[in-house]
């Protein structure tokens, strides 16, 4: 009834089921590393608050060389929570542009927090309105205290295709902060990633908003993964229920008319053969 399956014809059609059904799993597993991946930074996120901070260098490695940003931290030492006590560099503060809070466009302001090796961390203190005059109008940025101070926050990764920098009036603006681009502007070497301020002693001007970790849409990539598994379900099931159906021949009233009719002429063809 089934050795039709033995047909190149129907041996293409398994193999290319089974290639889509693999294909379909493969693509669902990965989105499944994804929902993992994800899930675990927004787990770091919501833990962050409650564990007390880490010193600076127990989880960036120290740079070495001006000039040039220090090496990337691990992926799960994103938002851990650390402190560091410093003097803040603000001849050397970057302004970044176009950077979105609660639906307003305004600048977050970056100021370097010299430590007391000669090195350098990049501190985002917040995000404030532009001026009158448009998004990309400069504000009138508080200024940074002066002195030591000690600062508490949580580690952020240097953001990727940062573009092009440009000094107005001697002060850095950027769109995006990646570091190996801020890093050659600087004159002391620079950690591989910055930090979001939370806290701070003295405490940071009351004109800034706080920049809050965004938490990952992790639930997305859990979808994607159970669509694409079943997909490749439905691809076999697919494969099977047409292997059913030409096992069990035509079924229609017309169908078994022509079936029937097309067996009587064999026999008759064959009796005067």
């Amino acid at each position: 009834m089934y050795r039709f399956l033995f047909t190149p014809r129907w041996l293409g059609y398994l193999a290319l089921a089974v290639a889509a059904a693999v294909v379909m799993v493969m693509l669902g597993n990965w989105q499944l590393s994804r929902y993992q991946e994800r899930t675990a930074i927004n787990n770091r996120i919501d833990r962050a608050d409650s564990i007390a901070p880490v010193p600076l260098a127990s989880a960036l490695a120290r740079p070495t060389r001006t000039g040039t940003a220090g090496d990337a931290p691990a992926t799960d030492v994103e938002w851990t929570r650390i402190t560091v006590t410093g003097r803040y560099d603000s001849a050397n503060e970057i302004l970044a542009r176009s950077r979105t809070v609660d639906g307003q466009v305004g600048f977050e302001i970056v100021t370097p927090l010299v430590l007391s090796d000669g090195t350098a961390v990049l501190v985002d203190r917040g995000w404030i309105p532009p001026a009158d005059g448009g998004a990309l109008a400069r504000p009138q940025v508080p200024p940074a205290p002066t002195g030591t101070v000690t600062v508490i926050g949580k580690i952020h990764f240097s953001e990727s295709k940062a573009g092009a920098l440009e000094r107005r009036d001697g002060r850095l603006e950027t769109r995006r902060i990646g570091l190996p681009t801020l890093a050659p502007e600087l004159p002391y070497p620079v950690y591989g990633a910055y930090v979001l301020l939370t806290e701070q002693q003295p405490a940071n001007d009351a004109a800034f908003s706080q920049i809050e970790p965004r938490h990952e849409n992790s639930w997305q990539n859990g979808g994607y993964a159970v669509q694409w598994w079943l997909f490749a379900a439905l691809a076999l099931a697919g494969f099977v229920w047409l292997a059913r159906r030409e096992a069990q021949g035509p079924t229609t009233p017309d169908a078994r008319l022509l079936a029937e009719e097309a067996e009587h002429y064999a026999r008759v063809i064959a009796e005067r053969g």
